[in-house]
């Protein structure tokens, strides 16, 4: 059974979002942890290094889940009014679904009372609704554009569902079926949703009043249309930004239908602090010393990882190794156990093997291994699992660990190469 969401546990007025009385008085931060997107636009143009400029789709940085904890509990500790984490991109959140619950996750567990949101094109969200709302994510922003695919054909370039990206009205069909199914879920189990719909003249800016009506009937509680902002290198690049009396007729079309939302400030992936006051610029020095930041071992997780091909002896490659051994340390007898066994997700995903890894063995400290590539470790260090490049018995790696004491040089190895069975193997080791 699906858990709920109970809205009741937050102040929603502290919301900078939703309440242009909170927009004044909270903050809110967006950890940049999902750079890859799934759908193209035909009024984005994604750029990651410009900071001066405010817009979706932005960011100076992109974190990995441990260094968005980091950076998040740092920044609260320097804007004590963050009310708000939210994860907006600068891709979409379910592009990048590793990266995006393994955040909502730690965020969760450090920030209990902290509300959290989400921005998503909504294509992808579907497998995740069920543990968003577990994890008490109150708000989610599903940007739609049109519910109408010859509408949707003018806004979308491609639509990627898998490996074949889908093109004109069969990838707005796509695209808004999957948008509207979402909406309905999550409303139906207390997210409160808002629909945001960007205003695009002479293309769906009389049609946006119909995405109100629609979303309205699935259980979508707030409008925010905002304002195409032409950006250069797109097909609306040459497109005239909506004026004030085209905006009002929209929202005041919309508004018979839904509420709206009139001060959005058009957010980077990386805002922080107040909504009309965005401090991105001032603290892009803080964001990229946590993009620098290195992995350190988590002594609160359990468990150790284990390469091995006998079991007495830490000698595979993790690109080589099929499973793990995951071990236990009980202190008062200082005795090291077997708890379990675990097959490592196939070969031959790329950077998705390493993040499923990572996710798998999220009660692990580290993962003690003869050698790594550095892509795979990047990876993998970033979701917090501390990878162990060693070579020597299993128990000694295990003490080192387990007693948090600095691994002997005896066991310390580092990468050179890959191993002779992986070269070529489709492995993803380097």
């Amino acid at each position: 059974m699906s858990t709920c969401v109970h809205p009741e546990n937050f102040a929603l007025d502290r919301h900078p979002c939703y309440s242009i009385g909170g927009s004044h008085k909270f903050a809110r931060i967006h950890l940049p942890v999902a750079p890859a997107c799934n759908i193209q636009c035909n009024y984005c143009n994604r750029k990651f290094d410009c900071v001066n400029e405010s817009r979706p789709g932005v960011t100076s940085r992109i974190l990995t889940p441990v260094q968005a904890l980091a950076y998040l509990e740092d920044m609260v500790e320097k804007i004590p009014t963050i009310e708000v984490m939210g994860i907006a991109g600068p891709g979409d959140p379910f592009a990048n679904p590793f990266e995006t619950m393994e955040t909502l996750r730690l965020v969760r567990k450090r920030f209990p009372n902290m509300m959290l949101c989400l921005a998503s094109n909504g294509l992808h969200i579907g497998p995740y609704i069920d543990e968003i709302a577990a994890l008490e994510v109150t708000h989610v922003t599903i940007t739609i554009n049109a519910v109408d695919p010859m509408i949707g054909a003018l806004v979308y370039r491609w639509v990627r569902d898998g490996d074949r990206p889908l093109k004109g009205e069969e990838g707005a069909a796509l695209m808004i079926e999957r948008q509207l199914e979402a909406v309905a879920r999550l409303a139906s189990l207390g997210v409160l949703v808002k629909v945001n719909a960007i205003v695009i003249p002479g293309v769906n800016d009389r049609h946006i009043p119909e995405i109100a009506r629609v979303t309205k009937s699935l259980g979508a509680k707030l409008m925010n249309c905002i304002a195409l902002c032409p950006v250069e290198d797109t097909p609306f690049a040459n497109l005239t930004e909506p004026d004030g009396i085209m905006m009002a007729r929209v929202r005041l079309q919309s508004g018979t239908n839904m509420p709206q939302m009139s001060h959005c400030a058009r957010c980077r992936a990386d805002a922080v602090g107040l909504l009309g006051e965005d401090q991105s610029l001032s603290y892009a020095d803080t964001l990229q010393y946590f993009t620098e930041m290195q992995t350190t071992i988590d002594t609160t997780r359990p468990y150790v990882a284990v390469a091995t091909q006998e079991g007495m002896l830490v000698n595979l490659h993790l690109g080589e190794a099929t499973k793990v051994i995951i071990y236990g340390y009980h202190p008062e007898v200082d005795e090291y156990e077997i708890v379990d066994v675990r097959q490592l997700p196939p070969t031959g995903s790329g950077d998705s093997r390493w993040k499923k890894m990572a996710t798998d063995l999220s009660d692990c400290r580290a993962v003690l291994v003869s050698a790594c590539g550095p892509r795979p470790k990047q990876i993998v260090e970033g979701f917090g699992l501390a990878v162990v490049e060693m070579e020597g018995l299993i128990e000694e790696g295990l003490e080192a660990i387990f007693h948090e004491e600095e691994l002997p040089a005896s066991l310390r190895r580092r990468f050179t190469s890959c191993g002779a069975s992986c070269a070529g193997a489709g492995n993803g080791c380097s």
